[in-house]
């Protein structure tokens, strides 16, 4: 299978990840749940779309869960400005799963989901019209 093709695969095993974090961060809280397990997912979601699109264009990242640091291995010119924003999510992939933090809130659940929803548009319109 030629490279593009074993890339492309790739990149779309990444983005059906990321969709399932999405959908996992959709799902109604139950009694037991804490809404920051929901925005880590909503930032597990956004943090594997950009690591779609690295491994799309065969790009090397490092392990991270920066935000930040992902999107800048991204050619610059991709990137809308408004999707450096998805960054704020990347502190629910540490702290904020831990207790002992300021926890999260229903509000910050449908932040993370809208910016998570944004990253992955962004990454599906590359990965599937390239």
């Amino acid at each position: 299978m030629p490279l593009e093709d074993r890339l492309r695969r790739a990149a779309e095993a990444w983005i059906q990840r990321a969709k399932g974090n999405l959908a996992r961060a959709k799902q109604p809280k139950p009694d037991e749940g804490f809404w920051e397990d929901f925005c880590f997912d909503a930032q597990q979601a956004a943090e594997k779309a950009v690591k779609a699109v690295l491994v799309l264009r065969g790009i090397n990242f490092p392990r991270t869960h920066d935000i930040a640091d992902l999107l800048a291995l991204v050619v610059q010119n991709e990137i809308p400005d408004d999707l450096w924003e998805a960054d704020s999510l990347s502190e629910y992939a540490t702290v904020a799963r831990y207790p002992g933090r300021q926890p999260a809130s229903e509000q910050d659940r449908q932040k993370a989901i809208i910016l998570a929803e944004q990253v992955v548009r962004w990454a599906e319109g590359i990965i599937y019209t390239h």
